[in-house]
């Protein structure tokens, strides 16, 4: 899976913006602010119908400008993919593939396997669950269809429910049986959802201990352990048991729009215990142990985006993540970095193929 061309209008710092790129490695290279990283985000969007970095569709347009367009053109397994997104400004945003625009944009999620690695990443480790189970249903959704469809039917369950919660309290009236409708419709699909997370980290696990050892040189056992309110009984029992609690705090406080993933590093907190350069290493491990698994899911193997990898690592680590990306576990690697020649040098001693890019203030030129 390759992007063979990317084209940009009024998209983030962006007037205009048109690039061919290598099948292999691209380098994005510029100072701090310059754009390089809304490149990666352009490509990201392409992906998943979103911004890896911002909530907004309408923040993503450039500053003065109504609209903006992110297209781009794809080989995947030898057929060429074209895919459009435009968004005007109070209008609702198109994508399309191949010209067809999609009835409901979960269809496409999937089709472009991708994974992205950011200095935002260590959110994972700093902040509250609502990141880790974002990381879990990115991976998922992109080889289980039926999984994001559970997921997406979940939430709606979950946001009628959250709402009658709310007006029992504005009518100062309960009606158990109306709500009781609503925990069967969050029963039937957080089952699946459930077992489709434990299914995963069984079989991620090991490959991101294989990919730790190798970044880390060391031998410390790496943990994810899933935790779940549905893994500690039956969840009609859950809810029942919570209903009083759900109608005292207005909203649902049981179910897998709670569920968590702790890390560990030899049997101790990375949180708490694990060192700066245990806790990067551990997240480049996640997520490159993360493209390997979509590889072998999907039988595609995936665009990887690295944004600011001296940000995560000393020379040495970034050493042993420049032979891994060589490996085919990728289809195309995009890399940004603020030295000019750094990354350059690196694949030249590699004697690896690669294109460099100098980004400057939204303009892009290929060096």
């Amino acid at each position: 899976m390759y992007l063979k061309k990317l084209s940009i209008l009024n998209f983030k710092n962006y007037e205009e913006a048109s690039l061919d790129f290598s099948t292999e490695i691209n380098c994005f290279l510029g100072q701090n602010g310059s754009g390089k990283t809304n490149l990666l985000d352009a490509i990201f969007y392409l992906a998943f119908c979103k911004s890896f970095f911002n909530p907004s569709d309408s923040q993503l347009i450039k500053d003065e400008e109504s609209f903006f367009v992110v297209e781009g053109e794809f080989d995947r397994k030898g057929e060429a993919e074209r895919i459009y997104c435009g968004l005007k400004k109070g209008q609702k945003k198109q994508f399309k593939r191949n010209k067809k625009q999609y009835e409901r944009l979960a269809d496409h999620i999937g089709l472009v396997p991708l994974v992205m690695i950011s200095p935002s990443d260590s959110q994972l480790i700093s902040e509250g669950s609502e990141v880790r189970r974002r990381f879990l249903d990115l991976i998922i959704s992109q080889y289980d269809r039926q999984y994001l469809d559970e997921l997406i039917q979940y939430n709606r369950a979950l946001s009628q429910r959250n709402r009658l919660l709310k007006k029992f309290m504005e009518i100062r009236s309960f009606d158990e049986e109306n709500l009781q409708l609503w925990d069967e419709q969050l029963i039937k699909h957080a089952k699946p959802i459930h077992e489709a997370r434990m299914r995963f980290i069984e079989s991620f696990l090991p490959l991101f201990q294989k990919n730790y050892d190798y970044i880390s040189q060391q031998k410390e056992k790496v943990d994810l352990i899933y935790k779940s309110q549905l893994s500690e009984g039956d969840f009609a029992d859950i809810l029942k048991e919570r209903r009083e609690k759900d109608r005292r705090m207005t909203y649902s406080t049981a179910g897998v729009h709670k569920d968590d993933l702790e890390f560990g590093l030899a049997g101790k907190s990375l949180k708490k215990f694990g060192s700066q350069g245990q806790q990067k290493t551990f997240l480049l491990s996640l997520k490159l142990a993360q493209a390997e698994f979509l590889k072998e899911e999907k039988q595609i193997p995936p665009i990887l985006l690295l944004d600011d990898i001296y940000d995560k690592l000393d020379e040495s680590r970034v050493g042993k993540l420049m032979e891994i990306v060589q490996k085919d576990w990728f289809g195309q690697v995009f890399i940004s970095d603020t030295h000019l020649d750094r990354l350059p040098k690196i694949f030249d001693e590699l004697k690896t193929d690669y294109q460099a890019f100098e980004v400057d203030r939204g303009k892009v030129k290929h060096v």
